[in-house]
């Protein structure tokens, strides 16, 4: 049977309470026993030696005798307080007897301190002894005297009533803890478990598809307040990604229904007769069908990307000589847009693949050379960092709003709600930022965009470098050089 977790923490918390007060309660009276038994043993020697002094003071050491009366009042009192006395002086004569003067007394005595050690401790080994004692004055005995007690020590009756007071004082002590440690544990389990059912109860909702609830409720516990937060940050998450899938699903429905739209309506046209199926004719639908193919191929690439099924080839590359084919196989573009370009930097070689680093590197330039203004300029800026190399495309161009930056790397970006392209009407797919994103991420390095509206973007890539398999074999930069290459990264 399952419990509750309110429960479950409150019988814990009362078990634990219950085992630490019965052990509390369990030490303390063990170690206040022994004490008291060590504290009686004293008290029973400090009475035998009083004895011992009040019948030496009934001795007249002038006349050479015993005051009797007096001997027989110690000795009464002596028995009612369990000590039976027995004197004699050095002739052997009988001074007092407590037995010879009242025997009934005496047995009565022993038999109801016997019994009272008996009946509280069953186990115990204790009986009346006998220890005799030579009195003495001036170095001469006067007196052999004969002390019968219950050895090693015996309780009174002040001694049972203050024991039976002390384990009520600790039995009542352990009941009053137990309530109040189950009365705390009660508030705490409830205090701890309400927000975790609150969390429970909003994961429920998740589940059925409402990413719109969030936990309000806040408590002084860090733990539990880091779980309302990841729980709000997955709810967050989940309806960006809900919203991403319908979007990304509209957008998919858009691409494909431009091109097909005019295949269907060219084709049409042509097999009714509208229209002759001329080559330029022929030509458009061909140029439909091949974006179509395009946008397939880019889905495809960016699928295999983030399934995780990607292998990377990796060698040692260098990013320089890289980015300047790549630029080079841009150069009918570049030059219809009259651009300036240069690619420039120092950094060390970084281990990636080098076909997948070209792909990023093709889709950053492209994306530069199609935002770029007339006469404007592309940058290829490398550097070094201390974990590995810094590469940035910067260009001059239109820029990107600043609250439109966190969404460039998502498939199918759109500036606006309209259906133009990012920053105009520029062609692609709207994936090769994605793409972009997945190969970085897939070499454990991180892309970034920045931009300023009217005055162009920059998007940095860092990669990890391979300079510590080979660093002898390289000289080591100068800082000058590396503040250099900084300097020439500034946006």
């Amino acid at each position: 049977m399952k419990r509750s977790l309110k429960t479950q923490l409150s019988l814990n918390i009362a078990f634990v309470a219950l085992l630490t007060v019965a052990l509390i309660s369990v030490v303390s009276n063990v170690f206040i026993n022994q004490q008291f038994e060590i504290y009686v043993e004293k008290r029973q020697e400090q009475r035998t030696d009083s004895i011992l002094l009040d019948l030496e003071q009934q001795y007249e050491e002038g006349a050479g005798k015993w005051n009797a009366e007096f001997l027989h009042a110690v000795g009464m009192r002596a028995l009612y307080d369990g000590y039976i006395i027995k004197a004699y002086d050095p002739l052997g004569e009988t001074l007092w007897d407590a037995e010879a003067h009242d025997m009934s007394a005496c047995a009565q005595v022993m038999e109801d301190i016997t019994r009272k050690m008996r009946e509280r401790y069953p186990g115990s080994s204790g009986r009346f002894t006998v220890k005799n004692y030579d009195l003495k004055r001036n170095d001469q005995s006067i007196a052999v005297v004969s002390i019968s007690y219950f050895s090693p020590y015996f309780y009174n009756d002040d001694d049972f009533r203050f024991l039976d007071s002390l384990n009520a004082v600790l039995a009542g002590s352990g009941v009053f803890s137990l309530l109040l440690a189950v009365t705390a544990g009660w508030l705490l389990a409830r205090r701890v478990s309400s927000p975790i059912r609150k969390t429970a109860e909003i994961a429920k909702q998740m589940s059925g598809g409402d990413y719109a609830v969030r936990i309000e409720e806040k408590t002084n516990v860090r733990e539990l307040d880091e779980l309302t937060r990841a729980v709000n940050h997955l709810a967050r998450s989940l309806s960006e990604q809900e919203s991403l899938r319908k979007r990304l699903t509209a957008d998919v429905a858009h691409e494909l229904r431009t091109p097909l739209t005019n295949v269907a309506t060219h084709v049409e046209a042509m097999v009714e007769g509208v229209w002759e199926p001329t080559p330029q004719r022929l030509s458009s639908c061909l140029e439909e069908i091949n974006r179509l193919g395009k946008l397939v191929s880019d889905l495809e690439n960016l699928a295999k990307v983030e399934s995780g099924n990607l292998k990377l080839d990796k060698t040692r590359v260098d990013l320089l000589e890289l980015a300047k084919k790549t630029l080079s196989s841009f150069e009918a573009d570049i030059a219809a847009k009259n651009l300036s370009v240069s690619a420039e930097g120092c950094c060390p070689e970084v281990l990636v693949d080098r076909d997948r680093i070209r792909q990023v590197l093709t889709n950053l330039i492209s994306n530069a050379v199609k935002h770029a203004e007339g006469n404007g300029a592309i940058r290829v800026i490398l550097s070094e960092t201390e974990n590995g190399a810094l590469l940035a495309v910067e260009d001059d161009g239109v820029g990107i709003p600043r609250d439109e930056l966190p969404f460039v790397f998502d498939r199918f970006y759109r500036v606006d709600k309209s259906r133009r392209r990012f920053l105009g009407e520029t062609g692609g797919s709207g994936i090769g930022l994605a793409v972009v994103k997945s190969i970085v991420t897939a070499h454990g390095g991180v892309v970034r965009a920045e931009s300023r509206l009217n005055e162009g973007s920059r998007f940095s890539v860092s990669l990890p470098s391979c300079q510590k398999e080979h660093e002898e074999l390289r000289p080591r930069q100068t800082h000058e050089e590396v503040e250099s290459c900084y300097a020439k990264f500034t946006f």
